[in-house]
């Protein structure tokens, strides 16, 4: 996805392929503070809030607001434990290729009944090629998926059917592991059909042109403010254990200001850059917090034969020190990467895959190497100097990864960099378009496995978008995903080899694995953060005395 308290768990229900932990209150008087008057959280957010709209998602604040707002079959919770959705049971096939989802009676915002056809819709709108939905990917091991998303199919034979308005069956083209872990994700949640139909193009674009499933409803939004609020929906089929009245989103983009608004009371959580970690880290109000949200350079590919030139990018990534920027730049609990896929985010027999799959070479910094593979690729592309624009959204990370990639870049001969900090917005529309030269991006694991990192960087994936592409790596993720996606050594050891080939050939240039470092009122009690996909959920938090 283009990025600790935690929730008391009831009771462990068993659900028929598996164990989900269903979610109970976390504020009885037997077992926590009282709570305050006013149950308002006020909350702040680096970036505006891009788009509400469930098939064209991209974005962390768009799926923070979306996961709070709505639901699918199944929930995140602590630990990114799954827990009970939409789905209060399913079951899995022998041979893990069919899901049966029952489905629990819930409500939309205005009443509707939420039902399998909700489901069959909004899947079937995501993987429509005229919805060009750049997360459609997501569902290619739904049967069909791709080749709807090719034009060879109709939309009307992805596997998925709804059995009557209470059970869902979904068919894969082969077993999925982690399948229960996607239809948790925002992609995967349901959309009303009659709600989409009525708004049109004006569906999504703000508050009120849109129906919610989820604890929160959104109740205040232009479309374009930088502020917006979500409030909880009485329609929840769990309304009675949400505590919260409202979360106020504010985004701020100046840390100084973020911080005097949050030690005025304006805010009730900042999240913190620059030299505040290390002034705050002896707060008993700071929060330091892993993340499985990496940053990379993408240079375009498209644009000319410097980018082509395998010498020139691996001459880009020499040339930078990640361990200076984490220490001394960001110090905030951010690292140097290992490679692409975060440290921490799978392991198979004991080993993290981020220590396995590792290429030194493609993650430390050699300025004399540096230097000389800059000018063969020079020579090589028949150049004597080459001009380029850095390009990242304009929070303080945002440019201090430009300065600071400037002020690296700088030293190989002949080259000019201009930075260009830009709305977040805007990141986001020129990834889309290949409207760069480099640009400063990152990517948010979606769940727990190597392959929400990998598949972005295949031939043809709107995600890969400097356009890098390799026939070795091609083959090795298709068969990750298909010959020997039920052969967990065989799998684990391509997914090992395509990050390899990716990392040697410098298709990216990593440059490292964020913190999430925050100041959090001590009467915030219950917010639940999982580091993969949509990392918030205020569904148990309440505001203590």
């Amino acid at each position: 996805m283009k990025i600790s308290s935690v929730v008391k768990l009831g009771t462990v229900a068993t659900l028929a392929a598996g164990v989900l932990a269903a979610c109970g209150t976390t504020s009885s008087t037997s077992n926590s503070q009282a709570q305050a008057k006013d149950q308002t959280l006020t909350w702040m957010e680096n970036s505006a809030l891009p788009t509400m709209d469930i098939s064209k998602s991209v974005d962390a604040v768009s799926a923070e607001t979306l996961n709070n707002t709505g639901e699918g079959l199944l929930r995140v919770g602590k630990k990114t434990s799954l827990h009970p959705g939409v789905a209060k049971s399913y079951s899995k096939s022998k041979d893990g290729k069919t899901y049966t989802f029952n489905l629990r009676k819930s409500k939309w915002s205005n009443g509707d009944a939420v039902t399998a056809k909700d489901f069959v819709y909004s899947w079937q709108r995501t993987v429509n090629p005229k919805t060009a939905s750049e997360y459609a990917y997501l569902f290619g091991d739904v049967q069909n998926a791709n080749a709807i998303m090719k034009h060879k199919k109709a939309v009307s034979s992805l596997g998925i059917k709804a059995e009557g308005n209470y059970k869902l069956v979904v068919t894969l083209t082969h077993p999925v592991s982690y399948f229960p872990d996607l239809v948790a994700g925002t992609t995967f949640f349901p959309q009303n059909q009659k709600v989409v139909d009525h708004y049109g193009k004006k569906y999504a674009s703000n508050a009120a042109d849109n129906v919610y499933n989820g604890p929160f409803k959104l109740t205040s939004w232009s479309g374009t403010s930088d502020n917006w609020t979500i409030s909880k929906n009485a329609s929840y089929w769990n309304a009675k254990n949400v505590k919260l009245n409202k979360v106020a989103f504010n985004t701020v983009k100046d840390p100084q200001t973020a911080l005097s608004q949050y030690q005025s009371g304006k805010l009730d959580a900042i999240y913190l850059s620059g030299q505040q970690p290390k002034n705050y880290k002896n707060s008993k109000e700071y929060v330091a917090r892993t993340s499985s949200r990496a940053s990379y350079v993408e240079v375009n590919q498209r644009k000319d034969t410097m980018m082509k030139n395998k010498k020139a990018r691996q001459a880009l990534s020499l040339a930078i020190n990640r361990q200076q920027f984490t220490n001394k730049i960001m110090d905030d609990g951010s690292v140097a990467p290992t490679g692409l896929v975060t440290d921490g985010l799978a392991s198979y027999k004991g080993k993290d895959f981020a220590a396995s799959a590792k290429v030194p070479s493609a993650t430390s910094q050699d300025l004399t190497k540096a230097k000389k593979l800059w000018k063969e690729a020079l020579k090589e592309t028949g150049r004597k100097s080459y001009s380029m624009t850095l390009t990242a959204d304009d929070t303080a990370a945002g440019k201090s990864s430009t300065e600071y990639i400037q002020s690296q870049w700088a030293k190989l001969p002949g080259l000019k960099v201009t930075d260009a900090n830009v709305p977040y917005k805007t990141v986001l529309a020129r990834c889309a378009s290949g409207d760069f030269d480099s640009i400063v991006t990152a990517w948010g694991a979606d769940f727990a496995d190597p392959i929400t990192f990998l598949q972005l960087f295949t031939t043809g994936n709107s995600y890969n978008e400097g356009k890098w592409s390799n026939k070795t790596y091609d083959k090795l993720i298709d068969a990750a995903t298909g010959a020997d996606a039920n052969k967990t050594g065989k799998r684990w050891q391509d997914l090992i080899k395509a990050q390899r080939v990716l990392l040697k050939d410098q298709g990216i240039i990593p440059f490292y694995q964020q913190g999430k470092p925050q100041l959090v009122k001590s009467n915030v009690k219950g917010v639940v953060y999982f580091p993969v996909g949509a990392n918030w959920d205020f569904s148990h938090a309440y505001m203590a005395k």
